[in-house]
C-alpha cells in the first residue's frame, strides 16, 4: 500500500524545499498544502500539531516537524 504523504509548506520556506526535494529524490508521492494560499488549512494544522511552523509532513496520520529524512523514511517504509 502506498503511503499517504502530505506536506504543509509556505511560499518562502527553504526547509520546505528540502522536504519536497527529499520526497522527489526518493520517489515518494506527496500532496502539498501551501498554508499561505490556504489559511484555513493552517488553522487546522495548528489544531492537530500544536505548532506554528512549517514544514509539517504528515505520513499516514503521523506528523513530523521540520526536515527529518530518517523519520520520514521510517514512516513511509515501516519494518
Amino acid at each position: 500500500m502506498e503511503p499517504n504523504v502530505i506536506i504543509y509548506t509556505n511560499t518562502i520556506c527553504p526547509v520546505c524545499a528540502m522536504v519536497r526535494s527529499f520526497l522527489a529524490d526518493h520517489d515518494i508521492p506527496y500532496r502539498e498544502v501551501n498554508v499561505d494560499l490556504h489559511p484555513i488549512e493552517m488553522l487546522k494544522l495548528i489544531g492537530k500539531t500544536r505548532r506554528l511552523t512549517v514544514p509539517q509532513t504528515c505520513v499516514n496520520g503521523t506528523f513530523i516537524s521540520g526536515f527529518d529524512p530518517v523519520g520520514i523514511l521510517k514512516l513511509v517504509h515501516p519494518s
